[in-house]
């Protein structure tokens, strides 16, 4: 049986199939690519076409991709620039939204619960991470199954301690829950200690320095940059929160997520305030949204570094 080989002279063409398959091969991910960016960017374009247009136009096109019936009005209601009338003759619903105040709440209440919880929870990851006592692995595993524990089984919990305590409706009850360690704080934080290096510590233990004194001036200096991520990302949830501050929250102390709700659910004129509801939901999302394009890809890298040892 005699074997037929194939021998392409030099310098001649690969066939046209191959350079076809290598053509869609490079093309097929960018249109995957292409279509994910639209799907994520759609919503936020359709927020805020929503939003310059008046509330009689999305009524009678509600399919059109352009602003209907172009105009700054919604921005104007949710800033509070215009009176009762005004905003019922541009088609509002004659509901009003506190923004200012919301926008403020907000910002105390993110803050505050992170500034917090980021520092113990450095603290607790200090001590899992680089103090050796006994049970240590066994608490931190205890720490990190109550990732599993859903929000909703605590918040009734937290809500009857708040109560008891008299603090509903104020700052400080808003806060309390959140203000000392998190689970996935001390994870995050204990990832990164454990790739620190021991010599320098160990040094400074040499010169008569104690735990404290290692965790502000060594070990807390050198882990600026996941500090950094781990506020962020601990900011960007604290904002977004719902659940509890609808609970324990009046009019003075609401939030922008609680406040937005109340928005909607407010119609006097019989139907909600849409693009009004969308100028207010657009500049609640601006403060997360430019922090996180501005320190997404220390986010990513950080996530990337402390999930490798």
């Amino acid at each position: 049986m005699t074997e037929t080989m194939t021998i392409v002279a030099p310098g001649r063409t690969r066939p046209r199939g191959g350079r076809s398959a290598s053509r869609w091969r490079r093309v097929v991910p960018l249109i995957l690519l292409i279509l994910a960016l639209a799907v994520s960017i759609l919503p936020f374009y359709w927020v805020l076409r929503t939003s310059l247009s008046s509330n009689a136009g999305l009524v009678s096109d509600p399919l059109s991709l352009l602003p209907v019936d172009f105009n700054f009005g919604a921005y104007a209601r949710v800033f509070g620039l215009q009176s009762t009338q005004e905003a019922i003759a541009q088609g509002g619903s004659g509901a009003s939204i506190n923004f200012w105040l919301y926008l403020q709440n907000s910002t105390i209440y993110a803050g505050i619960t992170t500034l917090f919880a980021v520092f113990f929870s450095c603290m607790a990851a200090y001590a899992f991470s680089r103090l050796h006592w006994r049970g240590r692995d066994l608490v931190f595993g205890m720490f990190l199954a109550t990732v599993l524990i859903p929000t909703i089984f605590t918040a009734l919990p937290n809500f009857l301690l708040v109560r008891n305590l008299g603090l509903l409706n104020t700052m400080l009850g808003l806060v309390l829950p959140y203000l000392f360690m998190t689970p996935f704080a001390i994870f995050f934080m204990r990832q990164f200690f454990l790739n620190m290096s021991r010599e320098v510590e160990e040094a400074a233990m040499l010169d008569g320095a104690n735990h404290w004194r290692i965790f502000f001036q060594i070990v807390l200096p050198n882990a600026a940059a996941p500090l950094a991520t781990l506020a962020l990302l601990t900011f960007m949830t604290q904002w977004n929160d719902y659940f509890w501050p609808l609970l324990v929250t009046d009019e003075n102390t609401r939030v922008l997520t609680v406040g937005l709700g109340v928005f909607k659910s407010s119609t006097p004129q019989g139907s909600p305030d849409w693009a009004g509801l969308m100028a207010a939901t657009l500049l609640s999302a601006l403060p997360v949204l430019i922090l996180f394009f501005i320190f997404g890809k220390r986010i990513v890298n950080s996530i990337g570094f402390n999930g490798t040892k």
